[in-house]
């Protein structure tokens, strides 16, 4: 076979003229990359998601030109070289996500809501979300199809409004606010409108008054009455301050877990085991297969006439069918039931049970049924956990760490101990910058306390939980409930003391695109590779996070609306137009900064004079001073003082629409202005304005809400 490949090789020098050595180097690496080149098949697919994401539909005709070149270069190689494979296979993929991604889009495709719409509607329930915390229940409502408004709405209810027989199948009359889905607040900002979008809710709000029901649920909506049931169970079993814990880890409602709870959680990287996802599902696995396997080992009789090992891994499967679909059957939760299945797969027929292509298998499933997924940091972020734990271990060093060896249970201890704190710090080195990305901030600490927190989880709390769910049956189950409630309570107090740590959390402010896709491309050829071209990674790696630490913060940030303007320093001091904004804008607006800065009130900023109704702001950069006209009021301000005021400044901010006298030698960001661009960051020494909606507006939720916006216009 080497020698066909060799004359092949000459074959294609002959004709073509190519580099003999080089061509020759290139099959030669290829050949021994050959066991990893199908784990780049899923890597093809999110790179033509990636470019939808990017570019929007309507550049499929580029896309197409540059797969239709790839192939061209790749057929100058001589027929069955891995190179003409590669190249194929690289085209085929990258068209695949790009379509797949296409076709989801639109597929889920619903009108939003053009503008506020306040009235009376009926709605079917399609889901309920108990969020104690904030005293909300979240309803998902069908509104039908006599209905103006679009078929799908999220509507919040308050403890007082919200009735027990709002259950998923019944139908509620109700008088509400609804509004479109919100975009980014400002630029790099989360994004709801396409979380809304692929989730087809096309307006949220807020319920007015009595809620009234008019018809009750029929039995079809078993599962989510049985979650609903057992989180109350498990709240009403567990000591206070633990139920909500211990409820988010069996059916995943995080709706009763207090702020300052999650918060710790988050700031001590403990917050993935909030979520239900692989160490959940694997949890609920391993135990019914490993009790299985030993309850039918009991019998010589079973022993010999069945298979247990694929018994035990069918009944564990069933088990975990049965708890995605209680804990609401969400992307995370089905795509670690489908890699679990996949183990158990790979544990019946005798295989490796976690190789780097049952994580690639996993990610391709995902990517063809919920490619949308792949943009998002649930995504991202557990399939680079997964993959980093397999790469970790397949090190010849971490091998001779690991390895089954005579000694001491002291000296065994300790190189467990030691290869968990070293896997999760390689995790967390993987992790920090895409959490720095999608979150702008990062727990520093997380891969100690993760050392503490996941096997209590996985072996002692999830464990008791589950015996004390069996337990519960002939009433005995309380003790149980109270031990895993001490455990909870332990993670508790771990998750605050590491979060209170000085430097706990380090926030940035938001990177370049480009940086973020440098770590990412080096991650994989680092990962995915195994001769020694994939430490070629490393530098690029370097490169990404050098880039990321290294992105500057913005000099003045605008919310949407216009209604809020944040001065920031250099040192991270955050100034504010209005004092009294709310969490959420205080939150998205310190995020952009990356700053944990308390936040000034502006008249205290040097070079600001405020009156009632505006500010003007001088600001100082490195190579000259800008003059800032922000208005705070709506109170009316005569046209020609507007435009002689703003004749006199380098940027004007409104959330009003200003008169078209108004010519500020800069930019002038009125409601006009803002409609269109959304969000503004201003880095003034690059004279450069980023803009929320300049990278999104070719997207069809974007598309959508402009023309529900036109339609209504046209309506008036």
């Amino acid at each position: 076979m080497e020698q066909k490949s060799g004359n092949l090789a000459e074959d294609g020098n002959v004709r073509f003229g190519a580099p003999r050595a080089l061509f020759a180097v290139l099959e030669n690496w290829l050949d021994r990359e050959r066991d990893q080149l199908p784990l780049w098949l899923p890597v093809g697919i999110g790179f033509g998601v990636a470019f939808w994401q990017f570019f929007g539909s309507s550049a499929w005709a580029g896309l197409a030109m540059s797969c239709a070149s790839l192939l061209f270069f790749g057929n100058l190689a001589p027929p069955y070289s891995r190179l003409r494979q590669m190249a194929r296979m690289a085209a085929v993929a990258i068209l695949l996500g790009f379509f797949l991604i296409a076709f989801r889009s639109t597929t889920v495709a619903q009108p939003v809501l053009g503008k506020i719409w306040t009235g009376e509607f009926y709605g079917r329930v399609e889901a309920v979300e108990n969020i104690s915390a904030r005293n909300v229940y979240r309803l998902r409502l069908a509104t039908g199809d006599s209905s103006d408004l679009p078929p799908f709405v999220r509507v919040n209810l308050s403890p007082e409004q919200y009735q027990d027989d709002f259950q998923p199948g019944a139908i509620i009359l109700l008088r509400a606010r609804l509004l479109p889905p919100a975009g980014p607040t400002l630029p790099g900002g989360y994004d709801f409108a396409r979380r809304a979008w692929f989730q087809q809710i096309g307006a949220t709000g807020t319920a007015l008054g009595d809620v009234r029901l008019f018809q009750k649920a029929d039995s079809g909506a078993w599962f989510a009455t049985q979650r609903t049931a057992l989180t109350d169970h498990i709240l009403a079993s567990m000591p206070p301050g633990s139920g909500a814990i211990g409820a988010a880890l069996v059916t995943g409602d995080q709706g009763h877990i207090s702020a300052a709870d999650a918060q710790a959680m988050r700031d001590s990287g403990l917050a993935h085991l909030l979520s239900i996802s692989g160490l959940h599902v694997t949890a609920v696995v391993g135990f019914i297969f490993i009790a299985v396997s030993r309850l039918l080992s009991l019998s010589s009789w079973l022993a010999l006439r069945i298979p247990i090992p694929v018994v035990a891994a069918a009944t564990a499967a069933i088990a975990a069918l049965a708890y995605t679909l209680l804990t609401g059957a969400e992307v995370p939760t089905v795509r670690s039931f489908i890699a679990a299945v996949l183990i158990l797969i790979a544990l019946a027929l005798g295989r490796d049970a976690l190789t780097l292509r049952l994580v690639a298998f996993g990610a391709l499933i995902v990517l063809i049924f919920w490619p949308e997924a792949m943009a998002g940091p649930s995504f991202q972020l557990s399939f680079a956990a997964v993959a980093t734990i397999v790469v970790m271990h397949d090190l010849p060093f971490i091998r001779r760490l690991t390895e089954r060896r005579d000694e001491s249970l002291a000296r065994k201890a300790a190189r467990a101990v030691g290869s968990l704190i070293l896997t999760g710090v390689a995790i967390e080195l993987v992790l920090t910058p895409i959490a720095l990305f999608h979150f702008h901030k990062a727990g520093l600490y997380g891969a100690l306390a993760n050392v503490v927190a996941i096997p209590m989880t996985t072996f002692i709390i999830m464990p008791l939980e589950a015996l004390a769910l069996v337990f519960d049956v002939i009433g005995l189950g309380q003790p149980f409930w109270w031990l895993a409630g001490q455990g909870i309570a332990a993670i508790l107090a771990l998750a605050h003391s590491v979060s209170g740590l000085p430097g706990a959390v380090t926030m940035m402010p938001a990177m370049p695109i480009w940086a973020f896709a440098t770590f990412v491309i080096g991650a994989l050829i680092f990962g995915l590779l195994t001769t020694n071209v994939r430490y070629c990674g490393v530098p690029l790696c370097a490169i990404g996070i050098i880039a990321m630490v290294m992105a500057p913060r913005p000099d003045i940030l605008v919310t949407g609306d216009g209604k809020h303007l944040a001065l920031v320093s250099a040192d991270g001091d955050v100034a504010l137009l209005r004092g009294r904004a709310g969490d959420f804008v205080r939150g998205m607006i310190f995020e952009k900064a990356g700053s944990f800065a308390k936040a000034t009130p502006i008249e205290d900023w040097p070079g600001v004079r405020c009156t009632l109704d505006n500010c003007v702001m001088t600001v100082t950069g490195a190579k000259r001073s800008w003059t800032l006209l922000a208005t705070r009021t709506r109170t009316p301000i005569a046209s020609m003082e507007m435009a002689a005021a703003c004749k006199r400044v380098d940027i004007v901010v409104s959330d009003r629409w200003l008169p078209q006298s108004c010519r500020p030698k800069w930019i002038k960001a009125d409601r006009r202005l803002l409609e269109q661009s959304g969000g503004l960051a201003f880095f003034l020494d690059a004279q450069r304005v980023v803009t929320a909606n300049e990278s999104n507006r070719h997207m069809p939720w974007v598309k959508a809400a402009h023309a529900a916006r036109a339609a209504d216009a046209s309506r008036q």
